[in-house]
């Protein structure tokens, strides 16, 4: 998908700042600083429309990238981050799991998991959570860039069976540097949003 107009279109904390109009909706979920940011950016071809950082936590709301006309990108806020305080990391918990919970428009989750390592206990915690409630899910591997290719498959491997992944939910490697299964990931999102061309005519 070619993507010619994107823009930030709300940054919520709950239900009554969230987009209106009935576009469908993709979100991401990973830890804090595994990449979410850069894959947005080009997915969307844009070097910064979401913001980027090396802090991690530095996202605490639900950011809705409107995209075309004809659906979001929804940034959730990264999860396992230690150094906020527990009041605050409950809160981005609740924020979340209502989102991902009640929002009918939610076509499909996005789990971001680094390549380099193995996923975390927040990740595995995240994944049985999602597959608990049946949410549609790929799983994205980024920085794939920085693993060398040879290796790519073990990788994805470890992230297979550390997670118990299911057959039905993809795994995509992913380079936010080079592009790298970023068409992959487009027919993935795509697949999933069946009404989204008639959605978009109407709008």
């Amino acid at each position: 998908m070619n993507v010619h107009h994107a823009q930030l279109a709300a940054s919520a904390v709950g239900p009554a700042q969230y987009p209106s109009d009935g576009l469908p909706e993709v979100a991401l979920a990973g830890r804090s600083n595994v990449g979410k940011s850069s894959l947005i950016n080009k997915l969307i071809n844009r070097r910064n429309l979401a913001r980027t950082s090396s802090q991690p936590g530095k996202t605490q709301t639900l950011n809705f990238y409107r995209i075309e006309n004809r659906m979001y990108l929804t940034d959730l806020p990264g999860y396992g981050f230690a150094k906020v305080s527990k009041t605050t990391r409950a809160k981005w918990g609740k924020m979340i799991e209502e989102y991902l919970l009640k929002r009918d428009r939610l076509k499909l989750v996005l789990h971001v998991i680094d390549l380099r390592h193995p996923p975390t206990q927040d990740d595995i915690l995240m994944y049985d959570w999602l597959t608990h409630y049946d949410v549609p899910i790929v799983i994205v591997a980024t920085k794939a860039d920085k693993v060398p290719r040879g290796k790519w498959q073990k990788h994805a491997k470890v992230i297979r069976e550390t997670l118990m992944a299911r057959d039905i939910h993809p795994l995509v490697l992913f380079s936010a540097e080079t592009g790298m299964g970023k068409d992959e990931l487009w027919k993935h999102i795509l697949d999933r949003l069946p009404a989204a061309e008639t959605i978009a005519a109407e709008s």
